[in-house]
């Protein structure tokens, strides 16, 4: 992406992992260790600390095998860059409140969590569960749900098993690929649109849709949610096109930023 630099005397820590996530970010990825290291200037040696460093942090990710791509936690950095643009994210998501009149979520995942980093509505006319930046297994959530759905078989199985919770029933998931988009109605008391509901938290029913990266793996999903009391299933499932639209709208403005 960037000409090699002349000259490294002087340079600081700080410098070489910027410029080591330029090359990161460069397209084409994901990118060799060679090649990330010649391009951003940096020695192999130190180009493969900064690397293992930053895939510990979540901020990039590696196949074990010599080659980087940008990590979820880079991802939603991004995501929060882009949503501040106009036509960006947070306008994609109100747009899609004013349209259903339900609060809108968007979450990043990582690792076996998601993180809320964008909202639309919320309050209105309930408050949801769901806050910015809380984090969330993913089992717990729709949107956990939709990403799972989309992970191979034996890795979401692992991550439920990790938390402690019970594997998906054979074909639960399957279904959720198939109709595109997860539902959880109630299910967990208020849960759905967040990392459960807490006491005095409505009932609530979430539909949520996943978001892919550029190598067609989940890394996130946005969500609508109703109050159970307010929305039927039926009510709430109309809304799916919609809400479909919207995340394969997020996808291109994620991969933009």
């Amino acid at each position: 992406m960037s000409a090699v630099r002349s000259s490294m005397a002087g340079s600081s820590a700080l410098e070489k992992t910027l410029r080591i996530i330029e090359e990161l970010s460069a397209p084409g990825g994901p990118h060799r260790l060679a090649e990330v290291a010649a391009a951003s200037g940096v020695p192999k040696s130190s180009t493969y600390r900064i690397l293992a460093s930053l895939v510990e942090q979540g901020y990039a990710v590696t196949d074990g095998e010599g080659s980087y791509g940008i990590g979820l936690r880079l991802r939603s950095v991004a995501a929060g860059v882009c949503a501040e643009r106009p036509g960006g994210i947070s306008e994609l998501l109100e747009f899609l409140h004013r349209g259903t009149g339900h609060a809108v979520h968007l979450a990043l995942r990582h690792g076996a969590a998601l993180t809320y980093i964008r909202e639309a509505g919320s309050g209105r006319p309930f408050r949801s569960p769901a806050r910015l930046g809380m984090s969330a297994a993913l089992h717990s959530t729709a949107i956990g749900r939709s990403v799972l759905a989309h992970l191979p078989p034996q890795e979401a199985q692992a991550l439920c098993r990790a938390a402690g919770a019970p594997a998906y029933a054979p074909g639960e998931l399957g279904a959720v690929r198939e109709h595109g988009y997860a539902l959880d109605d109630a299910e967990d008391g208020g849960a759905g649109a967040g990392a459960g509901s807490g006491s005095g938290s409505p009932a609530v029913r979430c539909l949520a849709a996943p978001v892919f990266g550029h190598d067609g793996a989940p890394v996130g999903g946005i969500s609508l949610t109703a109050a159970a009391a307010l929305t039927t299933r039926a009510e709430l499932e109309r809304f799916s096109p919609a809400l479909l639209e919207a995340a394969r709208g997020v996808e291109l403005l994620l991969r933009r930023g």
